[in-house]
């Protein structure tokens, strides 16, 4: 496995080595910086990489460029399009389904179930869309049984990055430091070669969380995070803090705004106060719309800033009523309710406003508030861009809500009276496809990027989804950041980096002998993917691994697989892996709940790579 050692080189070979080192160095340093204070997209840190490294000359061109042509990134965006097919026909909602209906109200055989079942399917599917199908429905089981979402979401988030260490396909970087030992002229990983250690490690995690960490969960709901509100009883208002902004006013003889609609009446565009209930002659209509006609003596439920009020109260136009309260029944009726939702990981909404989306007149939908990095934002939402993880509190027709479910760009949570337009009758055919693949890479008949693709292929021929909707299941930032990234290890190869960095490395821990090295890259890697992408963490590790495994005469695959593992393990902060950013608002997270629940789960990990990983890939 070794290669030959350059034992001279002229001076000006040494001179230009050295320079390549530095600068590829300073590369690596403001990437890793970039990744982790999230200045940009981190698709566009990585197409920014790419074009450094053309720019300096430590790549050619076509090496650049080749990562888009990768058999990993054709893999990676292919297993997406496999999960869209899961998800449009059902199978992943009658898994969910079933689950609730055998998991009862205990929670310890709840916790155990749910990951169990959670990690299966990130096997075979992308693991946050695995977290996404089944988040709505933990959160409607959770009221239903009377316990708060913060017991078992984490447990869920957790359960799919442990599944997706247990396939080729389960994430990114195992595909990743497959392809890593391709390029390097080495065997690549087979489909079940993760099985081992992964399954080891989602068995070990099922067991602590049911053991242990279930007493250690938060038992917090939301308002409780939000506005450290006590007891079982707290209503929307207080969860997102809608009282200092949610007011009733009357028109009073001589406004201007008897006879006008609410589109005429300026209250929005002018004032940015938002009509979301009238009550005229002691009935109650929410969510008016827009060509509704104001009369003399309607009383308005408004939500807006009190300055704008008072500022619309001096113009004649309202009569502020400050003594009535407002509460959670002035928000719903039969016909009207509220509910939360969430972007979807695939959404395309990110970065764009409410506004630029026309979410008001497209969905007949008000959204009173949205909740961010455990805050409430009540103002300005409209020209707010969207983040992923945000939630949004919106109120309208319920019917509306059965409309934004069907959305791919949204998760609802909670009942939303529907179930969302899937093509169930698919679902055996999807199943079926699923299998294929599996069946065509367990035993070698194709590389796991052919059989990805042809599944996915399939997949649109048969009507388990559309071209657009396949188009749509890609996850294209994961997609450019990994073609983006790609090249980096090329330049580390070419300039020596590589070497170098895996010569630090050894030196370090390398008198400890040679397990302290496979804990070392463990580490590294562990802690970079705490606050960067897994698949950049596993890119810039992949080289300096296979480079201090051939130092040592170590098997490269025993370390690649343990960088691998250590980059899925994002356990410590809520900003690792998607799948933790998703559950954070609805279970009402600390960013020191990851830490407190992740730390032990993570020493877990570790604990297994360094017993079981030896025992499948010999290290010396």
């Amino acid at each position: 496995m070794g290669q030959p050692m350059v034992l001279w080189r002229t001076k000006e070979e040494e001179e230009s080595v050295t320079g390549d080192i530095a600068l590829m160095l300073a590369i690596l340093a403001i990437s890793v910086l970039l990744f982790i204070v999230d200045w940009l997209r981190v698709d566009v840190v990585a197409l920014l990489v790419l074009l450094a490294l053309i720019v300096t000359g430590l790549v050619t061109p076509t090496e650049a460029f080749a990562g888009f042509s990768s058999p990993a990134v054709v893999t990676v965006w292919a297993i997406f399009i496999v999960s869209g097919g899961l998800l449009h026909t059902g199978v992943a909602n009658l898994v969910a389904d079933r689950l609730l209906q055998i998991a009862g109200t205990r929670i310890t055989r709840l916790t155990g179930l749910l990951m169990t079942t959670v990690g299966l399917m990130s096997g075979v599917m992308n693991n946050v869309g695995a977290t996404a199908v089944l988040l709505p429905s933990v959160v409607s089981m959770s009221r239903r049984v009377r316990i708060n979402p913060s017991r078992l979401l984490l447990p869920l988030a957790y359960g799919s990055l442990l599944g997706g260490m247990t396939t080729l396909i389960g994430t990114p970087p195992n595909i990743l430091v497959s392809d890593a030992l391709r390029t390097a002229g080495l065997q690549p990983f087979s489909l079940l070669d993760f099985a081992p250690v992964g399954l080891v490690a989602l068995v070990a995690g099922v067991v602590y969380m049911v053991l242990v960490g279930s007493r250690l969960l938060p038992d917090r709901s939301p308002a409780e995070r939000l506005a450290e509100v006590a007891g079982p009883d707290v209503d929307i208002i207080d969860l997102y803090r809608l009282g200092e902004r949610l007011f009733r006013a009357r028109i009073p003889y001589g406004s201007v705004l008897i006879g006008e609609t609410l589109a005429e009446s300026g209250l929005r565009q002018d004032f940015e106060l938002s009509v979301i209930g009238i009550e005229r002659g002691g009935e109650s209509r929410l969510a008016p719309t827009r060509d509704f006609i104001l009369r003399r003596g309607d009383v308005l439920l408004i939500e807006g800033m009190v300055d704008n009020l008072v500022w619309a109260e001096a113009t004649g136009r309202l009569e502020v009523q400050p003594e009535v309260g407002v509460a959670d029944k002035d928000l719903q009726s039969g016909a009207i309710g509220v509910a939360e939702v969430l972007l979807s990981p695939h959404s395309r909404l990110v970065g764009k406003t409410l506004s630029d989306i026309q979410f008001r007149e497209k969905y007949n939908l008000s959204v009173l508030a949205i909740l961010r990095d455990g805050r409430p934002r009540r103002t300005g939402l409209a020209e707010l861009p969207l983040r992923f993880g945000d939630t949004l509190l919106v109120q309208g027709p319920r019917h509306s809500f059965r409309i934004l479910q069907r959305e791919p760009d949204f998760v609802v949570l909670g009942d939303s009276g529907e179930a969302p337009a899937i093509r169930s009758g698919k679902a055996p055919l999807a199943a079926g496809l699923v299998l294929l693949m599996l069946v065509l890479v367990i035993p070698g008949w194709l590389p796991i990027m052919a059989a990805a693709l042809l599944a996915g292929v399939l997949m649109v021929i048969t009507g388990c989804l559309t071209m657009d909707e396949a188009y749509q299941a890609i996850e294209w930032k994961a997609v450019f950041l990994v073609a983006g990234t790609l090249p980096l290890g090329i330049a580390m190869e070419n300039t020596g980096t590589a070497e170098y960095l895996a010569s630090l490395m050894v030196d370090a821990v390398g008198g400890l002998g040679p397990m302290a090295v496979l804990v070392g890259f463990y580490i590294l890697t562990n802690l970079l993917t705490q606050f960067m992408s897994n698949a950049a963490s596993t890119v810039l590790i992949a080289p300096i691994a296979i480079g201090a495994a051939r130092q040592i005469g170590g098997d490269p695959r025993t370390l690649l697989m343990c960088v691998a593992v250590a980059a899925s393990a994002g356990f410590l902060t809520p900003v690792a892996h998607q799948s933790n950013v998703l559950v954070m608002g609805p279970g009402g997270y600390r960013f020191g709940d990851y830490l407190k629940m992740g730390l032990p789960l993570d020493l877990i990990t570790l604990a297994v790579v360094v017993i079981v990983l030896p025992l499948v890939f010999p290290w010396p």
